[in-house]
């Protein structure tokens, strides 16, 4: 059975982590990642004719695996392994690879050799054979090597996380260059001078309808063989991946001796860099001519370095994006003159306002620059987006969101202007601002006053402009707002309903119903449509193929519907697709519509010395939950378990009422030291026959009663669970692939995404019962009102201190 993809990557990471120990994770994610690389090259090529990796005989994972335990496993491995996988392919270095003997990093003889083996078998997991390309084109294992490289990069800190770029700032950056709807072929270059571990470029890759040539350069020689790793891991074997500074030595060279020029060119390159001209950079003499046309960056600024070396790599059709500080947008001296020779060229086609805090090395916020020399000449304006607000916290990192990263894309990609978000600047008037490209002075993206009203304290009454701005609402339901509010005089109105009522008042009202209606029939025609398709998917579907059609089509569905957000729509399904529908998506692929039960088993640690164990926790199924089942074949017995659950609380809180009542000094129950059945059976025995305790006895017997009443329905609901558990799992196999479809798409697929939406119209009204509210307690009592109550009060604290005998 395949195992969740989610699970699968987890589990390793977990697993590594906890063989980390004390070792620095910017050093340790060299080993993990190199075997994982193995392990992939391993099971992908070692038996093909003519594999785009040559895997020499003797130097597979398997091999490794028989090193396990050996006291010079470390030395084993670089000579038998690592030197025959680099000696049998040019694109492969030795520097890429880190020494697995080295005691400084994995210990000493016997904790290294330990360490080492503990590594191996965490690859050996039977979930990790992809000898078989199944779900072609999703790379499991090469997004397994993006999710630990990600981790390592939290982990590694603010000085070494620099070797990532986080996906979501990939994303947008693939998506706004729009290779996607370009005619690419083998043939179309791509190139990022600062490439890190490669993920970008990948991103841009991926992007492409063909396969591209990519190439990238990297400075530091361990993420440059991350990054080589992670092309072939991505099915990329033939990518160019070259070590060494850009700046000072760039390796892509065209026939002439100049820079070699791409169609597309990305960048993440390290923010203001300090020593970009060191080394021997006569920036003046440049050979390669990057900054003749536009002037010399600050010696200790080397930002606009990188983006001119961009400029210079790029084909005169050709487009780019990079990620920089915003201080290259308005900083003076050199750097104003370079932005204002870029504007007057044309090169620059939009820029982007990135939140703070999203890249792993800074805290900054950070911006992307859209290059495009296509046209350049015809240039009148710059395309700004200030998409700083969009983002959700994740841990100390902030993180774009799915809806974030297409609302970006979409934008730009159309060039809509939005208020506050979004507007095309002319180049007339980014020269009155002399060349200053910071985004506030264009776009105001602050959120408006909410002005306080002081006719509306002096006098009382909510602001007819405080109701006005509620504008979306009354184009739905015009009526809604005359049961709301009544005229109090010009300029003002008050409440027509009590404020207690408000929700129901603006729940049940004609018009929101008949919205909500609309909404709901609106959704399930989408429901419908996605139903059918949905059940049609099998093993040789591609799940990411599928959440970019599904994605897609909700978008288009709620393009231009009233009062609801298209994007929060498009996040729900987003989310979903993330925590669950991915999963599944990814075991159909596999295994196809299979309700496989599996036995939970939980390790449990061994208490005084003594081993570990794995304890059964029951069964499970991924595909399709127990729940469901439950639901859909066997509700009268789940109903029979809530009624007697229900039974049992009650009697259980009545005991605790009694308890409660009779715990005090003088209560029946004060003379128990534990209230239990034990105690209160003895005291009950004990006076029996007493005529002056009748009353405590009939409470003791009452407690009695209720609390055997408890214990009794406890065991009833315990047999019952465990009979509709017997049901529930004996039902499985006798399920048909259609009843597996219906249950999972239409019950827990679609059945979830249906409640998330129905939750975005529940929020629709009360936003408006909220704003309702504070509108009216904010007016609610006038100045007069107020200054009368402080003299009432004032008047009564003076008559208490006369009282009390003060005088003044």
């Amino acid at each position: 059975m395949a195992v969740k993809k989610s699970e699968l990557y987890s589990s390793i990471w977990s697993s590594c982590d906890e063989l980390r120990g004390s070792m620095d994770a910017s050093r340790y994610k060299d080993y993990v990642l190199v075997l994982l690389f193995i392990k992939y090259i391993s099971d992908k090529y070692a038996d093909l004719p003519f594999p785009p990796i040559k895997i020499p005989k003797g130097a597979t994972f398997k091999d490794m695996v028989a090193m396990k335990g050996k006291p010079d496993i470390g030395d084993q491995i670089n000579k038998k392994i690592i030197a025959k996988l680099v000696e049998a392919n040019q694109q492969l270095s030795q520097a890429d690879f880190p020494d697995f003997n080295d005691p400084v990093n994995l210990g000493d003889d016997k904790e290294r050799v330990e360490r080492l083996t503990n590594l191996i078998a965490i690859f050996e997991n039977k979930a990790l054979d992809f000898s078989k390309n199944r779900a072609e084109n999703d790379d499991i294992l090469g997004d397994a090597y993006e999710y630990l490289m990600c981790n390592f990069a939290v982990d590694s800190g603010k000085s070494k996380g620099q070797f990532y770029t986080p996906a979501e700032v990939s994303r947008v950056i693939a998506q706004v260059l729009d290779i996607r709807r370009a005619k690419t072929t083998p043939d179309t270059t791509i190139y990022d001078p600062t490439c890190g571990s490669g993920s970008l470029l990948l991103r841009v890759a991926d992007e492409a309808r063909t396969k591209v040539t990519i190439n990238g350069q990297e400075r530091d020689a361990a993420t440059c063989g991350l990054a080589r790793m992670n092309m072939i891991l991505h099915n990329h074997p033939e990518a160019a991946i070259e070590q060494g500074n850009t700046l000072l030595s760039p390796k892509f060279k065209a026939v002439d001796g100049g820079l070699q020029s791409f169609d597309y060119v990305v960048a993440n390159p390290p923010f203001s860099d300090k020593a970009w001209s060191s080394g021997g950079l006569d920036a003046a003499n440049d050979a390669f001519k990057r900054f003749d046309s536009f002037g010399i960056p600050p010696a200790k600024q080397g930002d606009y370095a990188y983006l001119l070396h961009i400029v210079r790599s790029l084909k005169s059709t050709g487009r780019g994006a990079c990620i920089l500080p915003h201080g290259v947008l308005f900083r003076g001296n050199a750097e104003a003159e370079i932005r204002r020779n870029l504007i007057r060229k044309g090169y620059i086609k939009g820029i982007i306002g990135l939140p703070a805090n999203l890249f792993f090395g800074t805290g900054i916020p950070a911006c992307i620059v859209v290059l495009d020399k296509k046209e350049a000449h015809a240039r009148k304006g710059i395309f700004m987006i200030d998409a700083s607000s969009g983002f959700m916290k994740d841990g100390p990192k902030n993180r774009l969101r799915a809806r974030d990263i297409h609302k970006v894309v979409e934008t730009f990609t159309h060039a809509t202007e939005a208020p506050k978000y979004s507007r095309m600047v002319g180049l007339d008037e980014i020269e009155k601002n002399d060349f200053n490209l910071n985004i506030p002075r264009y776009i105001d993206s602050q959120q408006e006053e909410d002005i306080q009203d002081i006719e509306g304290h002096l006098k009382g009454g909510i602001p007819v402009r405080d109701i006005d701005a509620l504008g979306d609402y009354w184009a739905v339901c015009p009526n809604l707002r005359k049961t709301l509010f009544k005229p109090l005089r010009a300029g003002y109105v008050s409440l027509a309903v009590d404020k207690a009522k408000l929700k129901p008042t603006i729940y049940d009202h004609k018009e929101f119903a008949s919205f909500i209606a609309e909404m709901a029939a609106h959704f399930a025609t989408w429901r419908g449509k996605q139903a059918k398709a949905l059940r049609a998917l099998g093993v040789d579907m591609h799940p990411k193929e599928v959440i970019a059609k599904l994605s897609e089509d909700i978008l288009v569905h709620y393009q231009d519907k009233p009062l609801i957000d298209k994007y929060a729509v498009y996040q729900h399904v987003m989310d979903y697709w993330q925590t669950t529908m991915q999963d599944d998506c990814y075991l159909i692929a596999a295994d196809g519509w299979k309700a496989e039960t599996y036995r939970v088993l939980v390790k449990v640690e061994g208490k005084k010395g003594k081993p570990d164990k794995m304890v059964d926790k029951g069964w499970a199924c991924d595909l399709l939950p127990k729940d469901l089942i439950v639901a859909a074949y066997f509700a009268e017995d789940q109903e029979a378990i809530r009624s007697m659950t229900a039974e049992m609380e009650a009697a259980a809180a009545r005991c605790a009422e009694i308890e409660e009542e009779q715990s005090g000094d003088e209560g029946f129950f004060a003379v128990f030291d534990k209230i239990n059945k034990a105690e209160v059976s003895a005291r009950a025995k004990e006076i029996k026959n007493d005529k002056d305790a009748k009353e405590e006895l009939a409470v003791l017997k009452e407690w009695l009663e209720q609390n055997e009443a408890e214990t009794e329905l406890k065991k009833k609901i315990k047999a019952a669970e465990a009979a509709l558990d017997d049901k529930a799992y004996k039902k499985y196999p006798k399920l048909t692939e259609g009843e597996i479809k219906t249950l999972v798409v239409d019950q827990k697929w679609l059945a979830t995404l249906d409640r998330a939406i129905h939750g975005e119209l529940d929020r629709i009204s009360q936003s408006l019962t909220q704003r309702v509210k504070e509108l009216a307690e904010r007016y609610k009592a006038t100045m007069p009102e107020l200054t009368q109550a402080v003299e009432d009060y004032e008047a009564k604290v003076v008559a208490h201190l006369k009282k009390m005998g003060f005088a003044w």
